[in-house]
């Protein structure tokens, strides 16, 4: 998408420059603005033409019936799909009974800009009417920051030509009409109508309407007012019914005149509060956002997205596609996370409803990792919301006939929404993945009371399902059977690797914090005796390994299965998930995305750096990813491993996964985790930052091990730890380490503990990366080479 004609390469924003209706459904995600809260899809102001329409509350959400051949004890009975509210963004208009459609007519220029630094969508089009009187609209459009429950709009009409009559229309609407869907199983359930009206209101410049939902019960309430500047003669009325309220403004214009409407918009909804409620409370909203006013609006979010900025930004040197690709990477996973404030954070963020809008262990193993070292703030109310959910996990494990906790692979709400066992339930490295996050955020922020809190709870519950999950047999080892890693094209197996290291973190982690904080473990019912069982199993634990290859093994007995026939699979197979059973897949080595690779990004410090490079290599050949969650991990290790182009060329495809739409599903919204992945592959990657683990499972200094590939002459990045804000700064054969603010911070340099302080900047040599031959992959799947050499070696023989 972003390599077409009608789009621009630039640091700091993204800019389309013609409209081209075959790409509106992706340019609607990307142009999509959000802030975790309220999102709003990139519809053109007039609401038609549309790919996808889209406006969403996060959490809200219908219930559907999850449909099986036959009944199983434990399959969810109900799915959650987050659903279409009000959308408020609609303003059509009409230009001398014309409405402005940009299927009819001419339209002579058109441009949208998302602009990262001030979080505004910017439009101009000209237009001229089958009538031939031309206009040009101007918009502004924001989704404030800082005011969670308001967004607005600037709208504006000129006349080109002549006296023009215009009629324009702000709508709040409900219950719209939706596309038809795909056979794609990654495309939301259709509910048609999902909203009962309660209420509809217009007055003077005000509407209203307020809905809910018909199995969930949720409450949803959007509310309208407006500022209206043009000619002497300008008029409006206002109307409504239940499932649209509607103010018209009409006025003739002479060239050189404007009608100007500023759009301000409010959203609320609960399941608990009255229709009262709801109402008065986002009436309330908008008169804030009112009284605020739209030139006040963007100074707060532009101070918001300054704020932002001075600790996230991350600057590329030699790749302007890529420094474009990771700012807007950086702001998307900002607008999905910044004020969700204690919901779940979907896969597909609030930029449309792929996944049916579920939250998945993409959160806190990909998305997460990214706001703990840059909006820290923001990482806490999301941990919260899983505490939240302990309640139906814990319900969960105990009708699995386990202790602890068993966290749901797909949700809105805390309840299991995965109706495919093998793929839902099984995966249960989710808990562990939580777990993880519990724990890095505590090392990285120092939040006593949070660790207290829900992260030792959180801890504890987790523990308690590995340990009664997992076995001992008659030697001692550990073992967790009949489990789902990350690789979902490989299910029910023993002793997933990631999956037991991870549970080994986890059950070492959860008895250091119990032992920290006696008094909380206590209460919570932990005694010395469940540490120990903790710390044993945990010592124990089985690490699946082939000595005659000389690699970890994915799964216990995973490198003795048949090889996939890769040489017999076209291009038009893959995602092999849509055109190859699943049976298929289980019973053989090929790795859909990222397992074995990611055990070793998370749990570095169980592998030797030989162990590394030759399991990297045995699963490149393997992995033919057909997720967008893979391409990341493989970068981070392809640098680690020394293999810098091809850290490169997956850093490239993580990073363009939605601009370029590569899993050809951008349409249906953004892939949040890929997009922090980018973050991932050039921090992580080739800045080398590791969380190193200390001797009692907590996290000891940070480490960095810069590698630069030769395509970039510089990296700079910043990361906030304990208050410090720290930037590095990256160089061909150089990295310097400035403490910007905060006390000293020690550091390890390619294994060299340093010291940084504010008036001591540190600067090293980059040590000269191993030459290893270069890894293959499978036949046809090799990653775009961003080198100018050429193709991989692994690519020449896809013709």
């Amino acid at each position: 998408m972003i390599t077409h004609s009608g789009y621009a390469v630039e640091p700091w924003s993204l800019r389309e420059t013609e409209l081209n209706l075959d790409l509106l459904s992706q340019s609607e995600s990307v142009f999509a603005l959000s802030n975790g809260h309220i999102g709003w899809r990139g519809n053109l102001d007039e609401g038609e033409p549309h790919g996808l329409p889209g406006a969403y509350l996060n959490g809200v959400h219908e219930l559907h019936p999850l449909p099986y051949a036959e009944a199983g004890y434990g399959y969810p009975e109900s799915g959650e799909t987050l659903i279409n509210i009000t959308d408020g963004k609609i303003i059509r208009l009409l230009v001398d009974d014309h409405p402005c459609d940009l299927r009819y007519g001419e339209l002579t220029a058109h441009e949208r800009v998302l602009d990262f630094r001030t979080g505004v969508l910017r439009r101009t089009a000209d237009w001229t009417s089958p009538a031939g009187l031309s206009v040009r609209i101007t918009s502004e459009r924001l989704v404030s920051f800082t005011q969670r429950a308001i967004a607005a709009i600037a709208y504006e009409v000129e006349p080109l030509n002549g006296s023009t009559t215009v009629a324009v229309q702000s709508e709040l609407v409900a219950n719209e009409q939706m596309p038809h869907l795909t056979g794609d199983p990654r495309v939301a359930a259709a509910i048609d109508c999902p909203l009962m009206p309660e209420e509809d209101f217009a007055q003077d410049t005000r509407l209203r309407l307020v809905h809910c939902t018909r199995h969930s019960g949720q409450r949803v309430g959007a509310a309208a007012d407006h500022l209206i500047d043009g000619p002497e003669g300008t008029t409006w009325s206002a109307e409504s019914e239940p499932d649209v309220s509607r103010l018209t403004v009409t006025s003739t214009l002479e060239p050189g005149r404007r009608l100007r409407l500023v759009k301000f918009v409010g959203y609320g909804w609960s399941a608990e509060r009255s229709l009262s409620a709801v109402r008065d409370q986002v009436d309330g909203a908008v008169a804030a956002a009112r009284s605020t006013g739209w030139e006040a609006l963007l100074a707060e979010q532009r101070a918001y997205l300054d704020n932002f900025w001075s600790g996230a930004d991350v600057e590329v040197d030699g790749d302007a596609q890529i420094q474009q690709a990771v700012r807007f990477a950086l702001f998307h996973v900002l607008q999905a996370a910044a004020r969700s404030e204690e919901r779940a954070i979907p896969a597909k963020g609030l930029t449309g409803t792929g996944y049916d809008g579920h939250s998945f262990w993409d959160v806190e193993s990909f998305v997460l990792p990214l706001l703990t070292f840059t909006a820290p703030q923001a990482v806490a109310p999301v941990l919260r919301w899983r505490h939240a959910t302990l309640p139906a996990a814990r319900d969960r494990a105990h009708q699995l006939g386990l202790a602890g906790a068993a966290f749901p692979w797909r949700t809105i709400s805390g309840a299991e929404c995965s109706a495919y066992w093998p793929a839902g339930t099984a995966a249960f490295h989710i808990n562990a993945d939580i777990a993880y996050a519990v724990v890095r955020y505590v090392a990285v922020t120092g939040d006593v009371t949070f660790a207290r809190g829900p992260g030792l709870e959180l801890l504890v519950h987790t523990a308690r399902l590995w340990h009664s999950l997992g076995h001992h047999d008659p030697e001692g080892v550990f073992h967790i059977d009949g489990v789902t890693g990350p690789d979902e094209y490989s299910a029910i197996a023993r002793d997933n690797l990631y999956t037991n290291l991870m549970a080994r973190r986890n059950l070492t982690a959860a008895a250091e914090l119990a032992s920290r904080h006696p008094d909380r473990a206590e209460e919570l019912g932990v005694d010395d005796e469940e540490t120990a069982a903790w710390r044993d199993a945990a010592a124990r634990i089985a690490v699946p390994y082939n000595a005659a290859l000389g690699v970890h093994e994915q799964s216990a007995g995973f490198t003795g299965f048949q090889h996939w026939d890769f040489a017999a699979t076209s291009a038009e197979q893959y995602p092999l998930l849509l055109h190859f059973p699943y049976f298929d897949l289980y019973r053989k080595q090929v790795v859909k995305q990222a397992d074995l690779v990611l055990a070793m990004v998370t749990c570095g410090d169980d592998f030797t750096a030989e162990e590394k490079a030759r399991n990297f290599a045995y699963y490149e050949a393997l992995t033919v990813r057909d997720s967008s969650l893979s391409a990341c991990c493989q970068a981070v290790m392809a640098a680690e491993t020394g293999h810098l182009r091809l850290a490169y060329a997956y850093l490239g495809e993580a990073a363009l996964m939605d601009l370029e739409n590569l899993e050809h599903n951008t349409r249906d919204g953004l892939h949040i985790a890929s997009l922090a992945g980018t973050w991932m592959a050039l921090v992580l990657g080739l800045g080398g930052m590791r969380q190193h683990e200390s001797e009692d499972g907590g996290i000891g200094p940070l480490g960095f091990a810069p590698r630069m590939p030769e395509q970039l002459s510089g990296l700079k990045f910043t990361v906030m730890v304990r208050g410090r804000r720290l930037r590095v700064d990256i160089r061909r054969s150089t990295a310097r380490y400035v403490l910007e603010e905060g006390e000293p911070l020690h550091l390890l340099h390619h294994g060299e503990l340093i010291t940084v302080s504010g008036d001591r900047p540190v600067e090293r040599p980059l040590p000269p990366a191993r030459v290893l031959p270069e890894p293959q992959q499978p036949k046809g799947r090799p990653p775009a080479d961003r080198s100018p050499t050429g193709a991989f070696d692994g690519d020449e023989d896809t013709d």
